[in-house]
């Protein structure tokens, strides 16, 4: 399996450049080790943790998602070729032992991918600025077990997604109430979610205290060992096929699309039946959602809850926005291959922009929505219009610099590193810019605007390049490789 998901990721970029991704992310935390008595002058060191615990707890989450992929698995091959979750099918395999093999292949193969050069990074940074290496041990195991808590949280939803919906919905709403009665309430620590991070809070270089640790660290293990056990008891022993017939709906979409002529309009509205087909809109708005909702929440509560003046206005919510939906783009680059679409008189640029459309269709009202809602909880209404264009253009940007650089095939190309170092210089840079421009406009408007309209100008320009780059980049690109 580990085998399998190497070749699955190294079959486009090439091995060496997927090999490069760990080198990546060992520089990245090199230097943010470096940094980092600079960055404690703003933030505590307390924030960095409980950020580093959240961002591997989410990182798990996302990784463990593969029980709700199990269908698809199952649906896809690649000519004779086929993944090895099918193979219970054929061989005298269990889907138990399967899924607990696709389990620990995940643990494993993504703690050397991400955690392992992260942690190296920082045991690089430890003798040149002092730290203890004994506290960077410590934060590699603690930071491992809140990463195991999300993989392990997520393997058990998503197999109670399989098993039957109610289950899961009870289960992510109890999850979500935690967090809630936690950040809106404050009733609940944190550590009641993530045990792992009392841990952290009670080792160097933090206060120590033994039998807190202990304790915590006992919870975090048994936590991980009982969501699994329950995950791998509750996994089905075969995973059923269904078939589902719809009415033709492509003649209704097509006539609903007037705004679109010949091939494009009818790729639109193959695309919209895919989506309505495949059940795929119900997966991409929670994904798209919930990061809003989490943004909107934090965005309210620095402002009010602990009103702490940093500056988080509706137009730096707007820039945040735009950068945040850019992701539901790969949600339309995973729905089915494309090989098909080899048979038929499409080129591969054609479908990126019709892609795009798509994309941009399903995430501006939504984002519209959020955005409108967010100017008036912080009684900003004259810096409504100036949001919605912020954010309109921040959407359209970072999607065509998504689809420019990785096409059709966005999940694998960004673990080649030199297209993910691309995708970052590209989007970090107006991300700052529209940042530090946001927070000055209650100190100096004129300045402000003038910044502003500089850094959208920038974007629009280079949006209309990237786009009109499309055809030449991926013109001589066939749909099976």
């Amino acid at each position: 399996m580990l085998k399998e998901e190497f070749r699955s990721h190294a079959a486009y970029s090439g091995q060496e450049r997927f090999l490069t991704f760990p080198v990546f992310v060992f520089l990245i935390a090199s230097v943010l080790g470096l940094s980092l008595e600079k960055t404690l002058e703003t933030v505590s060191l307390k924030q960095l943790a409980e950020f580093a615990h959240l961002s591997a707890f989410l990182y798990g989450l996302s990784v463990g998602a593969f029980g709700l992929m199990g269908h698809q698995y199952l649906e896809r091959r690649y000519g004779r070729s086929n993944y090895l979750i099918a193979m219970p099918y054929i061989l005298p395999l269990s889907f138990k032992t399967t899924f607990l093999g696709i389990f620990v292949r995940d643990a494993l193969f993504y703690v050397l991918l991400m955690l392992v050069p992260a942690t190296g990074g920082l045991l690089l940074a430890a003798p040149i600025m002092g730290y203890s290496l004994g506290s960077v041990g410590l934060l590699f195991v603690s930071v491992l077990l809140t990463f195991m808590i999300g993989l392990s949280m997520s393997f058990l939803a998503s197999v109670m997604y399989t098993r039957d919906k109610r289950l899961f919905g009870l289960f992510t709403a109890a999850i979500v109430s935690i967090f809630v009665l936690h950040g809106a309430v404050g009733i609940l620590p944190l550590e009641a979610v993530i045990p792992s991070l009392g841990l952290q809070m009670n080792v160097r270089p933090f206060p120590v205290d033994g039998s807190a640790a202990a304790f915590f660290a006992a919870v975090s293990v048994a936590e991980v060992g009982v969501m699994t056990f329950l995950a791998y008891a509750l996994v089905e022993v075969r995973i059923s096929i269904s078939t589902q017939s719809y009415a033709d709906m492509l003649p209704r979409y097509h006539a609903r699309m007037r705004w679109l002529k010949g091939l494009t309009r009818t790729l639109f509205a193959k695309e919209l039946v895919d989506l309505k087909r495949s059940g795929t809109i119900a997966k991409m708005s929670f994904s798209f959602v919930l990061p809003l909702l989490f943004l909107s929440f934090t965005t309210w509560f620095v402002n009010y809850g602990l009103a702490i003046p940093v500056g988080f206005n509706t137009v730096f919510y707007a820039s945040m926005v735009g950068f945040v939906g850019v992701m539901m783009y790969s949600w339309l680059n995973n729905i089915d291959l494309v090989e098909y679409y080899s048979l038929i008189p499409v080129t591969v640029p054609q479908l990126i922009k019709v892609r795009i459309a798509v994309f941009l269709v399903l995430t501006l009202g939504i984002s519209t929505f959020f955005v409108v809602g967010i100017s008036i909880l912080n009684d900003e209404a004259g810096y409504l219009p100036l949001a919605l264009l912020v954010m309109f253009i921040t959407s359209v940007y970072m999607v065509l610099v998504l689809a420019y650089l990785t096409g059709l095939r966005t999940n694998t190309f960004l673990f080649d590193t030199s297209i993910l170092a691309k995708f970052s210089i590209m989007s970090f840079m107006p991300d700052v810019c529209l940042v530090i421009l946001s927070f000055s406009l209650s100190t100096d408007w004129t300045f402000s605007l003038l910044g502003l309209a500089i850094v959208l100008f920038s974007m629009s320009a280079t949006s209309f390049i990237l786009y009109r780059g499309i055809d030449s980049k991926w013109r001589k690109t066939a749909f099976a490789e």
